[in-house]
């Protein structure tokens, strides 16, 4: 019996139709519910040559990982943690790529107790500053790949609350930086949980992740121990995931993406993850993964299925894929018909947030996809398509998607807790018994939920989501930008591209010099995949009488070019 069953109190095959999913679909969970302990650490212990990941390098490396030697080096993690001073309640920021120490940290943070927070090896001084300072960051866990850790210690002396940096692969980077690696393996791969106010709960927080923002800085969102008993719908459910098979999600460690497909809902499944440790994405190079590791289950953004197609798919024997899904943006009818046309399997789309869970899906075999529709309310939340006075739309008719919760104490298991140390932005989007997505769709005739786009200002590119604020930012900082707006503009590959309207100041001309030297800067000065593609020299900038800029006017500009 798969673990999952535990806590659903059913096989997954034991549901017969839609109606009864979304009506006996229950979890039940202990108030001390922790991952770590209640999961990995059973499957370690019942189960313990039981694959849990298997993890390819760059370079072709392989590892094995069963589910005990995770356990283990979970121990192994939460013992070097504790012996540098971690303790329940810090934040510990893991910037770490697809390296397997990501689940050997994240693992052992959540037996402290301790709060991760990811993010993407991307950063610059700029980003890092802002993220450890609004998160309150005691230890920062750097990958030794690339520059990641010299453009933290750029930012080192606007640090507020970082105590201990500590860099993998034995990379000497300087003064006042751990060696990861080697304090891990010295560590004992002993841990006994702990006993009264130092055991988790399952209403404490166990990770904070940041949401790209319109009009300021990113949101720090936060969730509880019962977030991965979210992830049942998502892995076993939605993803399909077989015991004993191989599922591969294609995500980096610093977004929370990673945890939807690598660990939570897999495990539960008790499939084993398929991890491809690669610094540049190529449909060719992912396709031949799938072929020569027997991936048996597979989900991807729209974007990168379009990449796969471009190559010739009969070079290769997909025939170990069961089942195939896609989130992040809606899938185009034709991707659908030629992935289906090459490997006989339909793509099942679905769709959530940072703040969420998979909370809109298609579920086989309960429902049948119609491409370009996110699917259904996922079992476990109540979804409705609310217009400006919170009144149901009817069909065909845009609104904002909702979901229905009284409060935190009433929420649907994987929807956040609130945003850290941001009342107001709470309040905002959580009020009325509804928490508001800020994402616009509309039901068809019946009940399919179709995606429209973001009501703010929130650009979605090859998988990424970008908040326009930053990026306007960092071009306020150039000597010649007067102005700048950011916005995303259709792009047959990417999805959208990053587009930059920009007023120059007094003395400087347009030309392709400068919107090259002004694209390097943004590269530069904040995460590259941010960059603005594309970039607009205007007169100025069209506003509102009080003064804020109408980026929809932009965007409603660029659409009758």
């Amino acid at each position: 019996m798969p673990i999952y069953e535990k806590f659903v109190g059913r096989s997954r095959d034991d549901f017969y139709t839609l109606e009864d999913v979304t009506k006996n679909y229950k979890l039940t969970y202990s108030d001390n519910f922790n991952f770590a302990y209640d999961v990995l650490d059973v499957l370690g212990t019942e189960k313990p040559d039981k694959l849990a990941m298997l993890w390819v390098g760059n370079d072709g490396e392989e590892k094995y990982i069963t589910f005990r030697e995770m356990m283990l080096a979970s121990n192994k993690a939460a013992n070097y943690f504790k012996s540098i001073g971690i303790k329940k309640g810090d934040f510990v920021l893991l910037v770490l790529k697809r390296s397997y120490l990501f689940w050997y940290c994240l693992m052992g943070l959540h037996k402290i107790g301790a709060i991760a927070v990811q993010a993407t090896h991307m950063l610059t001084a700029k980003d890092y500053i802002y993220r450890c300072n609004a998160g309150g960051i005691k230890l920062a866990v750097i990958t030794g790949d690339g520059d990641a850790t010299e453009h933290f210690d750029e930012g080192m002396p606007s640090y507020e609350t970082v105590q201990l940096k500590a860099v993998t692969k034995h990379k000497n980077a300087g003064e006042g930086w751990l060696d990861f690696e080697a304090g891990f393996e010295a560590a004992s791969d002993v841990w006994t949980r702990p006993t009264g106010d130092e055991d988790t709960k399952a209403t404490d927080t166990m990770l904070m992740s940041f949401s790209s923002g319109t009009t300021g800085y990113p949101k720090m969102i936060t969730h509880d121990f019962t977030y991965p008993l979210g992830h049942i719908m998502t892995g076993v459910f939605w993803h399909r995931v077989e015991d004993g098979g191989l599922h591969f999600t294609i995500s980096d460690t610093g977004w929370l993406k990673s945890l939807w497909g690598k660990m939570y809902g897999q495990w539960f499944g008790e499939s084993a993850v398929f991890t491809y440790d690669f610094d540049r994405f190529d449909g060719a190079d992912i396709l031949s993964k799938i072929e020569k590791y027997w991936i048996t289950t597979f989900c991807a953004p729209p974007t990168m299925y379009r990449f796969m197609l471009q190559n010739d798919l009969t070079k290769y024997d997909l025939s170990s894929l069961k089942h195939c899904c896609t989130a992040g943006e809606a899938l185009n009818p034709e991707i659908f018909k030629k992935w289906r046309e090459y490997t006989g399997l339909r793509i099942f789309e679905g769709f959530g947030q940072t703040e969420t869970t998979l909370c809109v899906s298609t579920l086989y075999p309960w429902m049948q996809p119609r491409p370009g529709s996110m699917g259904l309310p996922s079992p476990g939340y109540d979804v409705r398509v609310l217009d400006e006075d919170g009144n149901e739309c009817q069909p065909g008719v845009t609104g904002e998607i909702c979901i229905r919760s009284d409060g935190v104490e009433s929420r649907p298991r994987g929807l956040f807790t609130g945003y850290y140390k941001n009342e107001n932005d709470t309040k905002r989007s959580w009020h009325d018994g509804f928490y508001h997505t800020g994402d616009t769709a509309y039901r068809d005739e019946l009940g399919f939920i179709w995606y429209v786009g973001r009501n703010d200002d929130i650009i979605k590119s090859s998988g990424y989501r970008i908040g326009p604020f930053e990026v306007e930012s960092v071009l306020l900082e150039h000597p010649a930008v007067l102005e700048a707006a950011v916005t995303g503009v259709p792009d047959p590959i990417r999805g959208f591209n990053v587009k930059a309207t920009i007023v120059l100041k007094k003395g400087y001309e347009p030309s392709e010099a400068l919107k090259k030297e002004l694209q390097e800067f943004v590269k530069k000065n904040t995460a590259p995949y941010k960059y603005p593609r594309v970039v607009e020299f205007v007169q100025e900038l069209p506003k509102t009488i009080s003064g804020k800029i109408r980026r929809v006017e932009i965007r409603e500009k660029d659409s009758k070019k």
